[in-house]
């Protein structure tokens, strides 16, 4: 099944240890979706390399990191007041309401290859 939200971008160190990046964005209607996605991939990380997870390098396959960021934005209305010379500014409506999910996985080189293999992942 594709990734719908998550879009991985890969990096590696001279170790080999890979990290997978990803950050997506969405609206409340559609933020469950977006979380049983993340979801999804860490389920497929438990399920393929249990008990492996750990900082990689000290005895872990992988571990991730994931955070998320929600921002209300309310727009503005700017009006020029031609008596003072200056821009008048006055809170307009709600514009909405965005949550943004960060999500790093990293892992050894056979973590990275079998998780390439199955998001088709950096």
């Amino acid at each position: 099944m594709p990734l719908d939200y998550l879009d991985f971008d890969y990096s590696e160190d001279t170790e080999g240890v890979g990290v997978f990046d990803a950050m997506a964005s969405a609206a409340p209607e559609r933020l469950a979706a977006l979380h049983a996605e993340v979801a999804r991939v860490l389920a497929w990380a438990h399920e393929h390399f249990p008990d492996r997870r750990g900082a990689v390098g000290e005895d872990g396959d992988w571990d991730y990191d994931l955070q998320a960021l929600r921002e209300d934005s309310r727009s503005e209305i700017l009006e020029f007041d031609e008596a003072s010379g200056r821009i008048e500014v006055r809170p307009g409506p709600v514009a909405g309401t965005r949550h943004t999910v960060t999500l790093s996985i990293s892992g050894t080189p056979d973590f990275c290859a079998a998780f390439r293999a199955r998001f088709g992942a950096g």
